[in-house]
């Protein structure tokens, strides 16, 4: 009788320690973090790392102009309530400063180009190959020049990460191996996209290797994987090329033979069609360079994005175009 009292406390012992852990889990979960992105591609980059422990909102979303945004009210309210604030910096998004400053957050806002070595309007990058990212404008620019389309390299797309992977491993702590994992495996595809990138362009003569595009926000693409860009407009958005820089552009296509323009997503396409016209060039699909696409669109993602830019480019510099 003794003994059988004995097992039924060891056995009752044993379910009270071993229960324990579902009785907890069954507590409701702490709510996601609420992260805040200036623009849709940080955006992306933050779900890709938080997962369901994230609640990412995009100031500017999909097709829009990070460059000219106005904030509204609302966005002060939006980032009041934020746990996590991402910027871009190199002078893309100047705006968050009065914004985060208006709202009154108090947390850590995260530049999230921090450690990427930057490209400037000025520079006149050489490639392997012996060629250069060309400038047919006159950039005025917030930050001197800088170039802040940096995401353009999927090699900086990985510094971008690896800011935003440790913000949210600093703000949740205990999620912090969750989102490591994420992004280990996030990582892995876009190493696999800059080898798909390289492949793909480094497979095209060098000569071919002409691109115009609506503004200069290419360059970074273009230093790393051998691409010469033209374009009407500068770093930004918010000044119209005059029409000396266009003709001095028609010439160029002319003399080397550019056979497509693109406009990009949030940009009206009557200049690129104004250039297609007067250098015998057609107008290619949109390409994507400050914003996704909504979900369906063809650049809902980052990798999408780059996928279907190299699959347009690719058209534009085959020997037989299209």
């Amino acid at each position: 009788m003794r003994l059988a009292l004995v097992a039924f406390l060891v056995a009752f012992g044993l379910a009270s320690v071993s229960g324990g852990s579902p009785a907890r889990a069954d507590l409701p979960a702490p709510p996601p973090l609420n992260v805040v992105a200036s623009f849709s591609i940080l955006g992306d980059f933050a779900r890709q790392v938080g997962g369901e422990d994230v609640h990412v909102t995009n100031l500017v979303g999909p097709d829009g102009d990070a460059h000219v945004y106005n904030p509204t009210p609302r966005d002060s309210q939006v980032l009041a309530e934020a746990d996590v604030v991402l910027v871009n910096g190199l002078g893309f998004d100047p705006w968050m400063t009065r914004l985060v400053a208006a709202s009154g957050f108090k947390g850590r806002v995260i530049v999230t180009t921090e450690g990427i070595a930057p490209r400037h309007a000025d520079d006149h990058d050489e490639h392997a190959d012996g060629g250069h990212t060309a400038h047919v404008h006159e950039s005025a620019h917030e930050d001197g020049g800088v170039d802040p389309h940096a995401w353009q390299d999927v090699a900086n797309a990985r510094v971008y990460v690896r800011n935003i992977t440790e913000a949210l491993a600093a703000a949740r702590p205990d999620v912090a191996p969750a989102f490591r994992a994420r992004a280990a495996t996030y990582d892995a595809q876009l190493v696999q996209l800059d080898a798909v990138l390289r492949a793909d362009i480094g497979a095209l003569p060098p000569a071919q290797r002409v691109i115009i595009t609506s503004h200069d926000a290419f360059g970074y693409f273009g230093v790393a994987y051998g691409v010469t860009f033209l374009a009407p407009q500068g770093l930004s958005t918010d000044m119209e090329p005059t029409a000396a820089q266009v003709a001095r552009l028609i010439t160029q296509m002319k003399a080397r033979h550019v056979r497509v323009v693109f406009f990009e997503n949030k940009a009206s396409p009557r200049l690129m069609h104004t250039l297609a016209r007067e250098a015998g060039a057609t107008v290619g699909e949109p390409v994507y360079a400050d914003a996704l696409t909504t979900m369906s669109g063809p650049a809902p993602t980052y990798i999408a994005l780059m996928r279907h830019n190299l699959a347009q480019f690719q058209k534009a510099m085959a020997p037989n175009g299209h």
